[in-house]
């Protein structure tokens, strides 16, 4: 396999670094998970997020605080 070098901020360095779900986890395994997830949304979700984006820009969810009073958790 051929290497390339790559330059990243110190900042994503540290988001990178964050997400090791265990010391030996190298960049390239975090980064081709974060590639697989993005793979992973089929267009049927994507359709959904569009949907519920749609949903809240015109306002029609419901707040934390409404859900606990609706369903008496206090």
């Amino acid at each position: 396999m051929m290497a390339t070098t790559i330059m990243i901020s110190n900042d994503l360095k540290a988001e990178l670094i964050a997400l090791k779900l265990f010391s030996s986890e190298t960049y390239e395994d975090i980064i081709k998970d974060l590639i697989d997830d993005r793979k992973a949304l089929s267009k049927e979700t994507l359709k959904d997020i569009e949907e519920a984006k749609k949903d809240i820009k015109a306002g029609r969810y419901y707040t934390l605080d409404q859900l606990k009073k609706e369903y008496g958790i206090k």
